[in-house]
Parts: C-alpha cells; structure tokens; sequence
C-alpha cells in the first residue's frame, strides 16, 4: 500500500470509518481532523499484505498539538477508498520512538 493512495482518500473524502474505529477515537479523545492530519503528515510503519478482506497498514503520525496517533488502514483499489481500521494513542511502554515494537 503506498501512503499516497490514503493522503488521496483523505482529500476527497472517500474514506469509510469503522464502528470500531469510531469507539476509538471516542476512548481516546481523539478528534477525526486530528487522525487524518496525522496520515497526511505520517508514515506507514506496518504492513499487513495478509489482512482480510482488504490488504491494511499502520500508520504513525501526529495529531496537530503533536501527539502521536497510530491508525490501521485498508485500501480498496476497485473504489480507491480508504478504510479506518482502528485508531490509538500508542503505549510509550510498547513503542521505541513510536515507529518500532519494543521486544516484551
């Protein structure tokens, strides 16, 4: 998945968010802005080539105060939609600099 294809979702707004994608971002206090400006200025840190039904991603980016949001995405080629997976603030216990898994 090349993050361009989401940054071009993002832009026009052809992106479908999950239920659970949307309980997240509430159990978060997360704003939705604030996940796609992170896509938009963020990198793909995880593929997932084997998800199903569609081919997903994570992605690390920030929020526009700076804080660091993780997003999982899917892509649909046929319709060049985006899908929001699921969102989170990530765990500083879990993450070396956000973009690498510690070893647990």
């Amino acid at each position: 998945m090349d993050i361009g294809q989401l940054h071009q979702s993002i832009r026009t707004e052809n992106v479908r968010i999950t239920d659970h994608a949307d309980e997240e971002i509430a159990a978060d206090c997360l704003v939705l802005d604030d996940v796609y400006a992170s896509v938009l200025a963020g990198e793909i840190i995880e593929d997932y080539l084997t998800d199903h039904p569609l081919p997903s991603c994570l992605v690390y980016g920030q929020s526009t105060r700076g804080d660091p949001i993780h997003s999982v995405w899917a892509y649909n080629q046929v319709s060049g939609r985006a899908v929001l997976v699921t969102v989170y603030r990530p765990d500083p216990d879990r993450w070396i600099d956000w973009r690498q898994r510690k070893k647990l």
